[in-house]
């Protein structure tokens, strides 16, 4: 069986124990594993920002180069893995080799959260499935309560093709957290509630075709009252939809009914017959660039302070470490929002290790993760929204409330600033699916 493969990765959920299977596998002979050599913060281990000559931007722009290296450098067979995270964020601890370096608290439970993370998990591992099944290969799992079996790990050295074989788990780790989740929590009676809420039986289920995002039902919102059910696209004018989704009622967007789960979304269906559903989606052009002003340019609570420092770090996006000054111009301006639009081109395409956010993933996406749960009544146009949402109201025998204004982007350059047409041609590039599904033409403002 020698020879049978090239190298491995472990693909691993958030503190499922993949630094113990690694720590594992490494003591295999004919073995030799790097660590996470895809993190986008650095490579293989913390504060590691080369690996055989490869640096972080290097690896960004043709990441095979890495493995081709792994490879040709590597006696025997290297492997490498991606990473995990909840309350290592909160101790900034991620690996314990001695009882001493553990370091415990207890975080809040937070359903919604939860459900977000349980639907990525699931789109991803569906991903990866498809992917593995389309170019005819197969995947080894392992569940957690198995990574201290002997044999189990010992089948594992036998499928990869390795002649080395473990007596027993590696002793090196320690487990990170205590036992009882009562202990890691703070709100443990929330648990239950939030776990019966959910579909389970979807979760990490096979599916035949490849779902490029999840169907989000936790940001869905509903009129207090009303029969009507808001799909919010992020990046779109969700401020102004909800502030009269709730006016609907004589209410405010607090009143709005939220944080839906797969059963609290069919009893709220089935006691509201006769209800609508809609959406609303925007030129994709003026979508990026909220998302580039509310996430990247502008600090502050909504600002991507991680994602903004690698895109400064390793993409070349100079953003003003503090934000737009006084000498901040339309032209720097344009050449930022510009290169942002470039690394979209790279990031939907799946070709960076920054995630696709939904602020910024397609809306055709978007869209086609919502029909897995729900699909809407109504597809509305940020640009003829008043008149959208009046033909909404009419459907369930209510008049329009007035539409609130409409929210500008933060920051001090506005889009018809900086608009040329080399700015439409690159969104051209990034959306093409949205400008076609969707029968977008160029922005006009």
């Amino acid at each position: 069986m020698a020879g049978r493969f090239t190298s491995f990765v472990i693909l691993g959920a958030m503190r499922t124990g993949s630094n113990f299977l690694e720590a594992s596998l490494s003591e295999l002979p004919g073995v030799t594993t790097y660590g996470e050599v895809f993190n986008p913060l650095f490579i293989g281990r913390e504060k590691c920002w080369e690996l055989f000559d490869i640096t972080l931007p290097l690896r960004e722009a043709d990441p095979i180069a890495l493995l081709q290296r792994l490879r040709d450098n590597t006696e025997g067979l290297p492997g490498f893995r991606y990473l995990s995270f909840r309350i290592a964020l909160e101790t900034d601890t991620w690996i314990a080799t001695e009882d001493g370096d553990r370091r415990e608290a207890r975080i809040a439970f937070k359903p919604r959260q939860f459900a977000e993370f349980l639907a990525d998990t699931d789109a991803f591992y569906a991903r990866v499935r498809r992917g593995l099944r389309v170019r005819g290969q197969a995947a080894f799992e392992i569940a957690y309560d198995e990574l201290g079996d002997v044999e189990v790990l010992n089948g594992l050295a036998a499928w990869l093709g390795v002649e080395g074989r473990l007596e027993a788990p590696s002793s090196r780790l320690k487990r990170l957290n205590p036992p009882d989740i009562a202990q890691k929590v703070t709100n443990p009676q929330d648990i239950a509630p939030a776990i019966a809420a959910l579909d389970l039986n979807r979760i990490d289920r096979p599916r035949d075709a490849e779902p490029e995002r999840n169907a989000a039902i936790n940001s869905y919102l509903a009129a207090p009252k009303a029969p009507l059910l808001y799909l919010p696209v992020k990046g779109g004018p969700v401020r102004q939809v909800k502030a009269w989704l709730a006016a609907v009622d004589g209410a405010k967007p607090p009143d709005l009914l939220r944080d839906f789960g797969y059963r609290t979304l069919r009893d709220w269906r089935a006691a509201n017959p006769g209800f609508r559903s809609f959406t609303v989606v925007r030129h994709p052009l003026a979508r990026a660039h909220t998302a580039f002003c509310t996430h990247l340019l502008m600090p502050g609570p909504e600002c991507f302070g991680k994602i903004r420092m690698l895109l400064r770090k390793y993409y070349w996006l100079e953003f003003p470490e503090d934000g737009p000054g006084r000498d901040y111009r339309p032209a720097e301006h344009r050449m930022l929002f510009l290169a942002f639009l470039r690394f979209l081109r790279q990031n939907l395409a799946g070709l960076t290790s920054i995630r696709v956010d939904p602020s910024w993933a397609s809306q055709e996406a978007v869209l086609r993760g919502f029909a897995a749960r729900q699909i809407p009544d109504y597809v509305l146009r940020a640009e003829a929204l008043a008149e959208g949402l009046a033909q909404v109201a009419a459907q369930i025998g209510r008049a329009p409330p007035p539409l609130p204004p409409a929210v500008r982007d933060p920051g001090p350059v506005q889009l018809a600033e900086v608009y040329d047409s080399e700015i439409e041609a690159a969104a051209r590039e990034v959306y093409a699916g949205d400008y076609a599904a969707f029968g977008y033409g160029d922005w006009r403002g």
